[in-house]
């Protein structure tokens, strides 16, 4: 019982910094409970927020071969985690090869690894208690290593050589290619993937990486000569970035990254991604599934990454659809008529073409039409009228106020450095970024309100049972008539992407 009370009263005098002893604190009486509390929460004070973003060059390293290293040391675990990240992804693939790049990123981590066998790659791994992964993305591929510091010689080395190296087991061949199928013959069954692959395919043309799918036939040729020519492409120094993190610092890790990547050759860069060939067509297009809700996407061709209205464009979708709860889209139709559970909106900024400006809701099969008057209502809102104080302000703070977040571990901190090495991204706009989201003005938002919410440019998409979305609401609010003539687009089969 005395330690008890011993241990209460050091708390009182660790949370109170005064008075210093327990005597003392026995007798003043306990704490005011009032101190410092104000009476309305409006009047509580926060000190303002000071925070330096780091800079890339406290972090980059190079090696002999000119291959960039980012180094964030951490000691809170004995961890280390490596990351290699290559420019290069799946628009790299033929043609006729479509589907590759998830064929060679499953077998490069479980193909095997020269002389190493698939399983023994596998259970090795396991035994050094190391984490392991590979993925091929759109434009970006790469491997990421995380182990004990003491087992990251034999840990770092295996690794390296299931980079460099990769078996392509046939056994595992067959294997990706017989799942891969497999799932492709599910491809309908979901309509939300539905509505992700077609709408991919509508804003950026069926012959894009980005609106492409594979087909049975193009995985099912896929040889190991196929992926030895891929990666080869893709996985050498020439395209490398290297990223570390954990209870190592530069000093000790990068004498041990020049022996382990010694010999490595370094190829040709690869070439950059190519831009869209076709443009977005305004108008309204459907593909049958009977579902109970339909799956909407709005949207028309939007802005690349640098372009000077980019922060006045982030301003406007936050009050827009990007802001949650307190964006107009979401307020209007979700809480206002509960048409939906969300609704709202985003702008994708390629590096290399312009991307996408998109409006997304899913509602029952009736008020498709009604949530889409909404969507058009708001739009047009966004255009003669400015914001108020209170929104333009409110948006700017959650850009500035969330920012360091993402800085927030040195994982995210090194992952943006390699990201911008790998798209050269210009070095002083993470130390600019808020000042240029303060600068924008009410008159900044409605210029690019009035330049990109162009509704008759639009493609209005839908997933859903056409005849009630088509006769709309039971109150008569809204029905597609509209919206204009309707295009029915078919629905392909899972295998051969083929209209059925």
């Amino acid at each position: 019982m005395k330690t008890r009370i011993l241990t209460t009263l050091i708390a009182v005098v660790a949370l109170t910094g005064c008075p210093k002893t327990a005597t003392e604190a026995i007798q003043s009486g306990p704490p005011d409970k009032n101190a410092g509390v104000t009476d309305r929460p409006e009047d509580i004070k926060f000190p303002a927020l000071s925070y330096t973003p780091p800079a890339a060059a406290d972090f980059r390293h190079e090696l002999k071969s000119g291959v960039p290293v980012y180094v964030a040391t951490s000691t809170e675990f004995p961890l280390v985690e490596i990351s290699l990240t290559f420019k290069g992804g799946r628009y790299l693939a033929p043609d006729d090869k479509w589907g590759i790049g998830s064929a060679a990123s499953e077998l490069i981590r479980h193909g095997g690894a020269g002389s190493t066998g698939a399983d023994d790659l596998d259970e090795t791994f396991a035994y050094l208690a190391a984490d392991v992964s590979v993925f091929v993305g759109s434009e970006q591929s790469g491997a990421t290593l995380n182990c004990l510091k003491d087992n990251l010689p034999e840990a770092l080395a295996l690794f390296t050589s299931m980079v460099r190296e990769p078996a392509f087991d046939q056994d595992k061949l067959d294997l990706q290619i017989s799942n891969t199928v497999e799932r492709f013959s599910q491809r309908n069954d979901d309509a939300s993937d539905i509505a992700s692959r077609e709408w991919a395919a509508l804003v950026y043309g069926r012959d894009h990486y980005r609106g492409r799918s594979a087909t049975a036939e193009q995985v099912q040729s896929i040889t190991q000569d196929d992926l030895k020519a891929f990666h080869a492409q893709i996985f050498h120094p020439g395209n490398l970035v290297v990223s570390v993190t954990g209870d190592v610092t530069a000093e000790e890790i990068l004498p041990i990254l020049e022996k382990t990547f010694s010999g490595w050759e370094k190829a040709e860069t690869v070439a950059e991604p190519p831009a869209p060939t076709v443009e977005i067509e305004g108008g309204v297009y459907h593909i049958a599934k009977d579902i109970p809700q339909g799956k909407v996407r709005i949207g028309l061709r939007g802005l690349q990454r640098g372009d000077e209205q980019y922060f006045a464009a982030e301003v406007m979708n936050h009050v827009l659809g990007g802001g949650g709860f307190t964006s107009r889209l979401m307020s209007r139709i979700r809480s206002d008529e509960g048409l939906a559970y969300g609704a709202r909106s985003r702008f994708s900024y390629p590096v290399h073409y312009p991307g996408v400006f998109i409006a997304t809701y899913d509602s029952k099969n009736p008020t498709v039409a009604r949530a889409a008057q909404i969507v058009y209502e708001e739009f047009e809102r966004m255009k003669p009228t400015p914001l108020t104080d209170e929104e333009l302000a409110l948006a700017k703070t959650a850009y500035i106020e969330t920012f360091p977040r993402r800085f927030e571990s040195k994982a995210a901190l090194v992952s943006t450095f390699v990201d911008d090495e790998i798209t050269a991204r210009d070095a002083d706009y993470w130390q600019t970024y808020r000042e240029k989201i303060a600068a924008v003005t009410a008159d900044d938002v409605l210029a690019i309100a009035k330049s990109q919410l162009l509704a008759e440019n639009m493609a209005f998409f839908i997933v859903g049972d056409w005849d009630p979305i088509n006769k709309g609401d039971l109150e008569g609010k809204a029905n597609m008539s509209e919206f204009g003539e309707v295009s029915h687009l078919p629905l392909r089969d899972p295998l051969t992407q083929e209209p059925i």
